[in-house]
């Protein structure tokens, strides 16, 4: 061997990189991964510091950039053309990816962070070519850089490509800030192949086809359902089923589900030209000289007729870039055969069609060539649920389209959390349920002094520290950082079904909310200038005070900031059963885990602080605090290594770490 083609470092042949080698992960797979507390610092963010989204996307002139965006929809590029010279269908395609992901579970996935651009997103099988489309983009996101991100300019598309072809959105909001590395906290599901069938190892499905929590799509690689059937398996009936769960999860109705489905195949088509084996690797599998993109296809010129993508060939409609009712009017218009594509996928084609109820070809308008539909848009006809939705909509065109239009705008801003997050001038006026939304705070705040006899008023309502610190943590602990849920603010602890979850401690819950409501009533009441206090501050204020208090009690003279402003919303404004995916089945601050899980209760505890947003020495001092606090779910004394309980002590680390205690693993 030539001396030159050794490392450099080492003299062999195999040369290590920075990272490289076996890794601490290798050698103790079950080690506790605290590096999701740590995710997107400033080192990875190339925005600087000091960087204000906001503040930059209200310089943003909107009106031009959605000019040169509907430019792009008809400005077809030789290196990867247009199908009927109008990418409409790539980017409703990307951005429904883009959002696609996001699931009620744990809140995660989506289209907030511009999460597409990276592994493993940018790689799944279900994202082939999507590469293609955030490349069309490129020149745009250039012209306007700051002042658009990356997860606003993706969604945006998807709308100025519906309205190019003839749909009036809902509406638009920006504010979605990038992130520039893979988020390492999403639980994709366990699998070891892309697309592994349910009957492979490490399957996301138990019993008869029960899908594992949180996940929401059916496969590994996959945005939603296989669209040939479950497995594979052609069966419409079968495949509604699994469309209703996995859109269930994605915070879909099924009425919502049949506008979004019909309402999205009504735009552009699959390709399936050839095989998928003559595709190359996916973008994070591809060679330098690829630059970023992935999927280099061996099959014709590899695009336009000769692309692949799904691997289902052709359109749904007659009119592909075009707004038209034609989706329903061919499902119920014909009856259906189920057919092979030339990459070997199962669709449907219609039998005995009309010359009329044909598709351009994509390239060569001159010619005409068969429509198609999935298995899962048979289900639209064939579940017994879907189709009378389907058969609604097809009667009254009017609704299906303004109901498309809302399930869009639902889709793609789902994960922004409230309204108040909402930027631009096309944000809606309408509040929406599913927005969780909460009332505007139209009075005088409380300023410093109100705050010290607030404090006052609570410390001598003979409400415990635990008490007040308990009902503090009960009420912020919902937030999730992931789709911005949750929280204190809206004081929703009060509602069902928040106020009668078992590790809320109703009965407790309901006691220290009389009383805080008692000093709110009283100080609303002294008040002549129109100054209010919200019960969802309170709460929160007397959480602070206790806190402050306990610090005292134990010889630190500390002061918790409180800053006022959260509003109390009504049992109209909140949707119960949404509401529900909040209730923690495990929340460890509090010691409590509701039943045996496969992952361990260490685990839990750091999804949970990932959510919460919180770094490992926050996790750290939350937990110490808590439990000589006694914050424990249910008055729990295990953790509570102090005998000053109330008092905020660092007693729970001396006696964690005294090397006189031996500790070992109970039975529980």
């Amino acid at each position: 061997m030539n001396d030159d083609s050794k490392c450099p470092v080492t003299g062999g042949a195999g040369g290590p990189t920075a990272g490289g080698g076996t890794s601490n992960r290798d050698w103790w797979p079950n080690q506790l991964n605290l590096k999701i507390l740590h995710q997107h610092s400033e080192k990875s963010d190339p925005m600087g510091e000091g960087f204000d989204y906001a503040e930059e996307f209200k310089k943003l002139d909107l009106a031009a950039l959605k000019k040169d965006l509907y430019a792009l929809m008809t400005d077809s590029q030789d290196w990867w053309p247009a199908d009927y010279g109008h990418y409409g269908g790539l980017f409703i395609r990307m951005a429904w990816h883009s959002a696609g992901t996001y699931r009620i579970g744990d809140g995660r996935g989506g289209a907030g962070s511009g999460t597409q651009r990276f592994a493993p997103l940018n790689s799944w099988p279900d994202n082939v070519n999507l590469d293609k489309a955030r490349r069309l983009l490129w020149p745009i996101k250039q012209k306007y850089g700051r002042k658009i991100s990356w997860a606003d300019l993706m969604v945006l598309a998807g709308n100025v490509a519906i309205e190019s072809m003839g749909l009036e959105t809902f509406g638009f909001a920006g504010g979605r800030e990038d992130v520039w590395e893979p988020e390492e906290d999403v639980y994709w599901g366990a699998e070891e192949e892309w697309l592994a069938t349910s009957d492979q190892p490490r399957s996301r499905y138990s019993g008869e086809r029960d899908l594992e929590d949180p996940l929401a799509a059916v496969q590994m690689g996959l945005i939603y359902v296989n669209p040939q059937g479950p497995d594979g398996n052609p069966d419409p009936v079968a495949s509604g089923r699994d469309i209703r769960e996995t859109f269930k999860r994605m915070a879909m109705n099924d009425y919502e589900t049949v506008a979004l489905t019909a309402g999205g195949h009504t735009f552009g088509k699959c390709h399936g030209a050839g095989e998928e084996i003559l595709l190359g690797p996916e973008p994070e599998g591809a060679g330098l000289e690829e630059q970023g993109l992935g999927w280099r296809s061996r099959y014709g010129s590899g695009m336009g007729a000769d692309a692949i993508t799904s691997g289902l060939e052709g359109a749904w409609t007659p009119n592909p870039t075009q707004w038209d009712m034609a989706y329903f009017d061919l499902l119920f218009g014909y009856e259906w055969e189920l057919v092979k594509s030339p990459a070997g996928a199962w669709q449907w084609q219609p039998k005995d069609v009309d010359d009329k109820d044909l598709a351009p070809d994509a390239e060569d308008p001159s010619k005409r060539v068969s429509t198609m539909m999935t298995t899962a848009d048979m289900a639209m006809r064939m579940d017994p649920i879907y189709e009378p939705i389907s058969r609604h909509f097809h009667a009254n065109p009017e609704e299906f389209a303004d109901a498309f239009a809302r399930a869009w705008f639902k889709l793609t801003h789902r994960d922004m959390g409230p309204r108040a997050r909402y930027l631009g001038p096309e944000v809606p006026e309408e509040e929406l349920i599913w927005q969780d939304p909460i009332p505007d705070v139209d009075h005088p705040l409380i300023d410093e002094q109100d705050i010290a006899d607030l404090k006052r008023s609570i410390l001598d309502s003979g409400l415990s520290i635990p008490e007040l610190v308990q009902t503090a943590w009960a009420s912020a602990s919902t937030f999730r950082g992931s789709d911005k849920r949750g929280g204190a603010n809206g004081a929703r602890i009060r509602l069902a079904p928040q106020k009668d979850w078992d590790v809320n401690q109703p009965e407790q819950l309901k006691a220290v909310l009389g009383k805080l409501e008692g000093i709110q009533e009283a100080f609303d009441a002294a008040q002549s200038g129109g100054k209010k206090i919200s019960l969802a501050d309170l709460i929160v204020l007397g959480g602070c005070a206790a806190v402050g208090q306990a610090a005292r009690s134990a010889g630190y003279d500390v002061t918790v900031p409180f800053t006022p402003g959260r509003a109390d919303a009504s049992p109209e404004q909140t949707d119960a059963e949404s509401f529900a995916q909040l209730k923690p089945a495990a929340d460890g601050f509090r010691n409590y885990q509701k039943a045996k899980y496969a992952v361990t209760a260490e685990e839990l505890l750091v999804d949970r602080a990932q959510l919460l947003t919180l770094t490992a020495p926050e996790m750290t001092a939350l937990v110490g605090g808590l439990r000589v606090l006694k914050a424990n779910a249910g008055g729990s004394d295990h953790g509570v290594f102090t005998d000053r309980p109330g008092t905020l002590t660092h007693d729970f680390f001396v006696n964690l770490l005294d090397m006189s205690t031996q500790w070992q693993e109970s039975s529980d």
